[in-house]
């Protein structure tokens, strides 16, 4: 089972705020990992400090993309927690990748790869935005989490599917139309870039989950 917490949205439960961008906690019996950091970094502190999470307990740090809406809040991170293993797509900037060394282990990401037990990443997908998504394989299938999924479902959902069934997909969906390929999921959770989601939620009401704030989520 993974337990996901929503930290950063563009959307947010009343207790906290709204912003521009995108992060998500993942917690396993294993370990903690954070999936992107958001714009503000103070902000994204805060809602740490909100829902009880540590920043120090933090073991890795993935990067979807190298857009100022994943990235801003990589600074507080790394100073809350210094020496962690940060996971970027390969493409990413040298100036970024020498300023993360700086204060973390960097790993650069270009083919699909597992990062934790049962989390993989898709690898470094897409055309002129590079991003990669994680793959959450519970054992009964998997749920993918994206950034904004700018490779498009195709790409993601092709990546995904070579470790077992996309039972759900979570996060950022852009402007992507890519609609029968969602078809059959249990659950569609869409946030942040989301550009159709009342015509996703029209079509698939069932899995249709609305992405907030202080969202926590036991996938199985």
């Amino acid at each position: 089972m993974f337990r996901l917490t929503i930290v950063y949205d563009n959307k947010a439960s009343q207790d906290f705020t709204g912003s521009w961008g995108f992060a998500a906690l993942i917690e396993t019996n294993r370990e903690t990992l954070l999936f992107d950091t958001g714009w503000d970094g103070l902000l994204l502190m805060e809602h740490m400090k909100k829902l009880n999470i540590d920043p120090a307990s933090i073991r890795k740090l993935i990067i979807s993309h190298q857009h100022w809406d994943h990235i801003g809040g990589l600074p507080e991170i790394l100073q809350a927690n210094p020496g962690l293993e940060v996971y970027v797509p390969a493409s990413f900037s040298k100036n970024l990748k020498k300023e993360i060394e700086k204060k973390a282990s960097l790993i650069e990401i270009k083919e699909p790869v597992e990062i934790s037990h049962n989390i993989w990443s898709t690898g470094e997908l897409g055309g002129k935005v590079k991003e990669q998504a994680l793959v959450l394989e519970t054992g009964d299938g998997c749920y993918i989490l994206t950034g904004c999924a700018h490779p498009g479902l195709t790409a993601i959902l092709d990546s995904a599917s070579h470790y077992g069934k996309v039972k759900g997909i979570l996060g950022g969906l852009h402007d992507n139309e890519e609609f029968e390929r969602l078809r059959g999921m249990e659950l569609i959770a869409a946030g942040h870039c989301t550009a159709h989601r009342e015509k996703i939620k029209e079509i698939f009401p069932a899995a249709f989950v609305e992405i907030e704030v202080g969202m926590r989520l036991d996938l199985r």
